[in-house]
């Protein structure tokens, strides 16, 4: 008796555990049925994304170089000559080009899969394949292997950070509140590349070439494991009801968009062209220590952040000079790249670093929000091949820097790659004065009724869809749609079917 009463009590337990449980998840369940709610939880997941792609390109930064030093000495003892310097060199910078070479190649293709499929999926995809180069790279045991590793890690991100970005923009559809959004997730960008060197260096001294890559894929792994939990992507059926999104290539030709993706580009060329640089000036003209030439970037973290900040609230209270923040942050960051140079130690050094990852920001923060009103009010609300153009411009960069600034140093001097670099940020800035007009541009409120009518084709105007619709002019007498989306034409129209049906009757 006394058993059948345990065994009862334990069953009894096992059951409210059970309703227990069944209680909390359909609470989650409720609670992501708020859009409110569904969206910090998309923000969180693609930032912790995010920030393990930024971790992943520069972790390796410390560890890599020591690590095949290491190898290549290894054969060369075993094959009874001395290893080869310059030869590793050359590995080394083709290592760390790989990962964006594959990147800019993918970027096309990944755009266009976003736009087709939706956001959820490919986002699933690229951190599932950010899992497997990561393990790759705790394992890997000689050059192909990283390779391998870090070829598919481009992979990788070029779903997980399209999709992403594309999904942010896709979710906070309010400008102030993008800007915010996509403000907090280039925080965890910056925080991702500038942390993970001493991380890496710290953990590899102490624990070996495995642990950071180990605990690096422990937190995609949780990552991906909230993602499938809260939003369930293979159930999403919100992507039958969304339009097609328009052609990449349409999107590059666009001269706004174009003027866009080269400033991207051409302000993050400082950042990866000193990363596999600057570390050897450093130690040649200023003979600095190992743990400094580590944290060279770390300081920068903060004035990133402070960069974000300041960007975001001026875009709240100012949307009409996005184009000018941006303008203004090449200019910081061409005076802070020529100041590089005449750096004597490493406390002098700090400050241009600091002004380069400061303007980072504000060209960042301004131009990726304003890349997705762009496709808003010019082409169809589908963000995916719109980021995949963003990603190339960064790939771009990135993919020349570790192949190009070493030739250039070797070639012409430090000296002359810092001027010359600040100098084509200068020259560029005034570029940014054709997008200046851009926040007078508005889109139209009335795609709803333009998708149940015919097929989808965007988003328009009201002098367009009143051309489409009627057949005139733009000098026609069609009325505007109001900030509020309210279409006064349309109300006009109905209530005189109104009057028309009451006279009938």
């Amino acid at each position: 008796m006394a058993t059948e009463g345990g065994s009862s009590g334990l069953a009894r337990s096992a059951a409210v555990k059970l309703s227990e449980m069944g209680a909390r998840t359909k609470q989650l369940g409720t609670a992501m049925r708020d859009p409110q709610q569904q969206r910090r939880v998309i923000l969180v997941i693609v930032c912790v994304a995010l920030l393990l792609d930024n971790m992943l390109y520069m972790v390796i930064v410390p560890i890599i170089p020591d690590y095949l030093a290491d190898l290549e000495n290894e054969q060369a003892e075993r094959a009874g000559g001395a290893p080869q310097s310059g030869n590793l060199d050359v590995q080394i910078g083709v290592l760390f080009a790989s990962k964006a070479i594959l990147q800019l190649l993918v970027n096309p293709l990944s755009g266009t899969f976003i736009d087709r499929v939706g956001y959820d999926i490919p986002l699933l995809i690229g951190l599932t394949v950010m899992f497997l180069s990561t393990c790759i790279f705790a394992f890997g045991e000689n050059y192909a292997t990283l390779f391998a590793a870090r070829s598919l890690q481009g992979l990788g991100s070029a779903f997980a950070d399209t999709s992403g970005l594309a999904m942010i923009a896709d979710k906070y559809t309010e400008e102030a509140e993008r800007s915010r959004a996509l403000g907090i997730a280039l925080a965890f960008i910056s925080f991702g590349s500038l942390v993970a060197p001493p991380f890496g260096g710290v953990l590899y001294e102490f624990a070996g070439k495995r642990v950071p890559f180990l605990v690096l894929a422990f937190v995609c792994l949780a990552d991906g494991f909230l993602f499938l939990t809260v939003l369930r992507p293979f159930s999403n059926r919100t992507r039958e009801n969304m339009p097609a999104g328009t052609p990449i290539y349409r999107l590059m030709v666009d001269p706004y968009i174009a003027v866009v993706a080269g400033a991207l580009t051409v302000c993050n060329i400082p950042l990866a062209f000193l990363e596999p640089t600057i570390a050897n000036w450093m130690e040649s003209t200023m003979h600095s220590t190992q743990w400094q030439m580590g944290l060279t970037w770390l300081p920068a973290f903060f004035p990133h952040v402070l960069g974000v900040y300041v960007t975001v609230r001026l875009a709240a209270r100012h949307p009409n000079l996005q184009w000018f923040y941006g303008a203004l942050g090449m200019v910081i960051i061409g005076a802070s790249s020529c100041t590089v140079p005449a750096c004597k130690s490493f406390g002098e050094l700090v400050a241009p670093l600091c002004g380069i990852c400061f303007g980072i920001a504000l060209v960042d923060t301004a131009l990726l929000p304003t890349l997705a009103f762009l496709v808003d009010v010019r082409h169809v609300s589908v963000y995916g091949s719109v980021y995949a153009i963003a990603d190339i411009s960064y790939s771009v960069a990135y993919a020349m820097g570790p192949v190009v600034a070493g030739q250039i140093v070797h070639n012409l001097g430090f000296v002359q790659l810092n001027l010359g670099m600040g100098l084509v940020n200068v020259l560029y800035a005034p570029a940014l004065l054709l997008l200046r007009n851009v926040c007078q541009m508005r889109p139209s409120y009335s795609e709803r009724d333009t998708l149940l009518e015919e097929a989808p084709q965007g988003l328009y105007d009201a002098i367009r869809l009143e051309e489409r619709r009627g057949g005139r002019g733009p000098a026609a007498n069609c009325l505007p749609v109001d900030e509020n989306g309210f279409d006064a034409s349309k109300a006009q129209r109905s209530q005189s079917d109104e009057s028309s049906g009451a006279e009938f009757t």
